[in-house]
């Protein structure tokens, strides 16, 4: 996989947080949740996501850990970033927990976040 980086996220206010600390232009797709098969297939050929670098990022709840399931059979190349448990959401995670999520995935974060 050479082709440009892109996140897939559950929703706008995951999207929104990763763009707070990202300190790079990425682009980000929200799922709004599971997808049916026709919104999937739709959004691996409008994305390319099978010639891309794909990383997930859900909520580590019971849809986030069936979204995940469902991207990973879509997406077998896919790269998973994981959120501590205890935050539950990637909205609700602190800016210094999610940059080093990110950082450790290789991603440029906004210095003030790296305590």
């Amino acid at each position: 996989m050479d082709g440009e980086r892109i996140v897939i996220v559950e929703g706008i206010t995951d999207k929104k947080k990763l763009n707070k600390v990202l300190d790079e232009e990425i682009e980000i797709i929200c799922t709004h949740g599971t997808l049916g098969i026709e919104r999937m297939e739709e959004m691996i050929f409008d994305h390319n996501l099978d010639e891309r670098t794909v990383y997930i990022l859900v909520d580590e709840d019971d849809s986030g850990y069936k979204l995940r399931k469902q991207l990973t059979e879509e997406l077998p190349h896919a790269d998973h970033i994981y959120i501590d448990k205890a935050f539950r959401e990637v909205a609700a995670t602190p800016e210094p927990e999610l940059a080093r999520a990110l950082l450790n995935r290789h991603f440029n974060v906004k210095s003030i976040y790296l305590i």
